[in-house]
């Protein structure tokens, strides 16, 4: 079961959607299935794990993460034991609950394509660098303000977007972000600050897929799944 929750977005039924065109198994409402972030509790995330929950899913969202709702808790109680995507909102809370502030930059991007990079690693496996993204957003994390490895793993950033301010000087945005834990039975905790269930992340389709075949309960996914969706072959490296 893969569990996605709604922070009050008009995108999260495109993911949803992207969801199931991944994972044609899947069935909306039983198999995936929507909460918003009002509806629902740690708890409750915790305890569907004994019904198969696998992955959870967090959306974007029109606010910052300190009015996410239940997305924060979830976060905090399921890390390492529930394989995480944080999406957009989803991703900073995932950082600002870690200690990573999310601030506002000079200029906010809505409904742009932008060119980053990634290193290839973890849902970025197999996808060409740089790749383009859809970007909905006016807050980030900045590199520089990811922590320092501790006792319980490291964080990697895996993606980034080098920005050029107004005053001339460059700021590298956080665009994925990874928890490396020390425990190797703990689960994916992942974050990607842009859309890639819109159609202007041409590669979006693979990263869910990554993220969906992650974890100690992987999905079966096939690409590629439409005539209409770009094949893996578009998205991964040549040479």
């Amino acid at each position: 079961m893969i569990l996605v929750i709604d922070n009050h977005d008009s995108f999260t039924w495109n993911l949803v959607h992207r969801l199931a065109e991944v994972d044609p198994s899947l069935r909306i409402g039983t198999s995936l299935v929507v909460v918003r972030n009002d509806e629902i509790a740690a708890a409750d995330v915790l305890a569907m794990r004994h019904r198969g929950l696998s992955h959870v899913v967090l959306s974007p969202g029109p606010c910052t993460p300190d009015e996410a709702g239940a997305s924060n808790d979830i976060v905090r109680a399921c890390a390492g034991k529930i394989s995480i995507l944080g999406v957009c909102l989803g991703h900073q809370c995932i950082g600002a609950i870690h200690g990573m502030p999310v601030q506002q930059y000079d200029e906010p991007v809505h409904g742009m394509t932008s060119e980053i990079d990634h290193d290839g690693s973890g849902i970025f496996a197999d996808i060409e660098s740089p790749m383009i993204v859809a970007r909905y957003h006016s807050l980030a994390i900045d590199a520089r303000d990811v922590p320092e490895p501790d006792e319980h793993g490291a964080w990697r950033v895996n993606a980034w977007l080098d920005q050029t301010n107004t005053d001339g000087s460059t700021t590298r945005l956080v665009m994925g972000l990874a928890r490396e834990w020390n425990d190797p039975d703990k689960q994916p905790l992942l974050g990607v600050q842009f859309h890639p269930e819109s159609f202007m992340t041409p590669c979006g389709h693979a990263l869910l897929a990554n993220f969906l075949r992650m974890g100690d309960q992987p999905r079966n996914v096939t690409l590629p799944i439409a005539d209409t969706v770009p094949t893996l072959e578009h998205c991964t490296q040549q040479g």
